[in-house]
């Protein structure tokens, strides 16, 4: 795990913004084109590499609607035009659940006087589906949707948007991120960040921040919708 948070910072900060796709909610693609792809491995990787591929579906987080992406695809693949349309179609199928682990995290941080925001790349179509499935998502003070706002990540833009719609402190608030290009973009704005390596090491960080969590984990059981203790 990686922190620029400095000493000074260890005593000040107040405010927790945590990323959501595969920092708290387990999503992939692969959850659903496994089904429709069987055995073929290859053709999957292929087809998730060279047609329905990161940059295209970070449109639709940027605010492309579902309907001009898929079009978009289905010109460009017309010979895939039934797997393009099962990424919409079927999109929940993505969504492996919670990732507990993270989850407890956030749990521990709402009983303290942290403030918690997220701030997530994600299809302001789609967003509802997980708002609507995980409990733990109405936890938070707030959530910045980047296709809401036609914004993304690492563009220091829905940084500095999410720092002025909740009146936060850069300097007092640390941003989490699995993907170190918006951690950079976080740093960028001039928030204090953390690169997501897992719950344990992000305990670790959050605790040499003055952050009081515990060290070790409460034994937790996944659900659909959060998570229950054990």
């Amino acid at each position: 795990m990686r922190t620029d948070v400095d000493a000074e910072a260890e005593r000040r900060i107040d405010a927790v913004v945590f990323d959501l796709g595969n920092v708290l909610i387990d999503w992939n693609p692969r959850h659903l084109y496994r089904k429709l792809f069987g055995n073929d491995t290859e053709g999957m990787e292929r087809f998730l590499a060279e047609v329905c591929h990161g940059a295209w579906n970070e449109r639709q987080d940027a605010g492309r609607t579902w309907q001009e992406g898929i079009e978009e695809a289905i010109a460009r693949y017309p010979e895939h035009e039934e797997l393009i349309r099962a990424y919409r179609l079927r999109w929940d199928e993505m969504l492996g659940g919670p990732i507990v682990e993270t989850v407890a995290v956030l749990d521990e941080l709402r009983k303290t006087d942290t403030r918690l925001l997220a701030l997530t790349n994600w299809s302001r179509e789609t967003f509802p589906i997980a708002l609507e499935r995980y409990d733990f998502l109405h936890w938070f003070e707030g959530i910045v949707v980047s296709g809401e706002e036609r914004l993304i990540k690492p563009d220091p833009a829905i940084f500095r948007l999410l720092i002025s719609r909740y009146g936060l402190d850069a300097n007092r608030t640390v941003f989490i991120d699995d993907s170190p290009r918006n951690v950079d973009g976080a740093r960028q704005a001039g928030l204090h960040a953390i690169l997501f390596e897992g719950a344990d090491a992000l305990r670790a960080s959050l605790r040499s921040v003055g952050l009081m969590i515990d060290e070790q984990p409460h034994r937790a059981q996944r659900t659909q919708s959060g998570l229950t203790r054990t």
